[in-house]
């Protein structure tokens, strides 16, 4: 259980802008880094490419990245199927070369799940994604997205 988990952190690190925290440490002494990115709405996958080019150095097969990326990184992960844009083209390259990969995708290669709803063109999208290292995908048992619904309650 996580309660049990023996999780020593080591390094912590955020940006100014408070869109990125970086965590290294180790589960039971093997090491983990944890990246959680939080991108802003406007030219997310410009923003999300520039941050993957200067974290480069420290993501290695113990990496895992997850958060809001505000961009589908498929035509999967739209309702609308529309094409994937030259900026999300080129985020995903450098997803691939850096061995990363969709973790739900590998899970889920056919199924369409969505996080994101926007009101204005009335189309879902899976713009929160949890990315691992090709290479250590086996030590994943399962990913699932859970859906959360916010009720507003005024009292009067």
């Amino acid at each position: 259980t996580l309660d049990k988990t023996d999780f020593k952190s080591k390094i912590v690190k955020r940006d100014k802008g408070g869109y990125y925290i970086i965590i290294k440490g180790s589960i039971q002494q093997e090491g983990i880094t944890i990246v959680n990115i939080h991108t802003p709405n406007i030219a997310a996958s410009k923003y999300m490419k520039q941050i993957f080019k200067s974290l480069r150095k420290g993501i290695d097969c113990n990496t895992t990245v997850a958060g809001n990326f505000n961009t589908p990184l498929s035509a999967m992960d739209r309702s609308s199927k529309q094409k994937v844009n030259i900026e999300t083209s080129d985020l995903n390259c450098t997803v691939d070369q850096m061995n990363l990969t969709d973790i739900y995708k590998t899970f889920h290669p056919t199924v369409a799940e969505y996080t994101f709803f926007s009101t204005t063109h009335g189309t879902f999208s899976r713009i929160d994604h949890m990315l691992g290292h090709k290479t250590n995908l086996n030590k994943f048992k399962m990913i699932k997205i859970i859906s959360s619904i916010f009720f507003l309650t005024t009292i009067v």
